[in-house]
């Protein structure tokens, strides 16, 4: 019996559930641009990759080529990925890097701080 071969073969089953959203305000732990006194935000996060594409790092040229609408072409500079073990949260209370837990409030299950115990929007 012949095993069927899915579109993409390192295609996950389940996608992990992600602590860092689209809008969080983090700290790079790790990397050339690690810094943990700098604060940014998370512009995209992409959970198949499980990387996020964070303001200001990991930022590369990209050449655009000439079109009618831009006829001479330039270089953009663009965010790119960065893995989500890079990243920590910053604790909303406090203002330091902290883990991420979730909880159930209300029959919700909510982002906490494990620093201050603070609940993230």
């Amino acid at each position: 019996m012949a095993i069927k071969k899915t579109k993409g073969a390192s295609q996950k089953r389940f996608l992990p559930k992600l602590k860092i959203k689209k809008g969080d305000r983090v700290v790079v732990i790790a990397g050339a641009y690690k810094d943990k006194e700098r604060v940014r935000e998370v512009l995209e996060v992409l959970p198949h990759e499980n990387r996020a594409v964070v303001d200001q790092v990991n930022i590369a040229k990209k050449h655009q080529k000439p079109t009618q609408t831009n006829p001479t072409g330039s270089i953009v500079e663009k965010a790119m990925p960065i893995h989500i073990s890079n990243l920590m949260l910053v604790d909303p209370k406090t203002g330091e890097p902290t883990r991420v837990g979730r909880k159930e409030v209300d029959g919700k299950l909510v982002r906490y701080s494990k620093k201050s115990g603070e609940i993230i929007q």
